[in-house]
């Protein structure tokens, strides 16, 4: 049996999911305009920014710590170690030219956060920081 009407429109006004894969969309196309002139993507931005901050880290940590996919997670690390942005030894590492790239990609960083923080506003940037911080800790 479909669902009803009243079903549907519940689950298109309520529903968390929905909303969450929008937020993620959106957010995730900003990012991705800003940082393309550095051939890099949210995603693999991140990745490098959490190597530098935690040299050795074993890619399994990694995508716990960061919650991504093992396909996708090993996807973009694939990726980033054939740019020699990073090197697997034993753990991960980011490279001199991966440094550089970070360096170089923060002013669209940058860029992007403005971006973002407009288009949620304050407020929602605000409320988004207070709805993760307890997945980060």
């Amino acid at each position: 049996m479909p669902l009803s009407r009243a079903q549907s429109l519940k689950i298109s006004r309520e529903c968390l999911g929905l909303r969450a894969r929008i937020l993620n969309r959106v957010v995730s196309r900003i990012y991705d305009e800003e940082l393309r002139a550095h051939d890099l993507k949210i995603s693999q931005f991140t990745i490098l920014v959490a190597i530098s901050m935690h040299p050795k880290v074993r890619a399994v940590d990694l995508g716990q710590a960061l919650e991504i996919e093992k396909s996708s997670l090993s996807r973009n690390l694939k990726h980033m170690v054939e740019q020699a942005w990073l090197r697997q030894s034993e753990g991960l590492e980011i490279t001199a030219a991966g440094e550089r790239v970070l360096q170089g990609a923060y002013p669209a960083w940058t860029k992007a956060q403005a971006r973002v923080k407009k288009r949620l506003s304050a407020e929602g940037a605000d409320g988004l920081f207070d709805a993760t911080r307890p997945l980060l800790s």
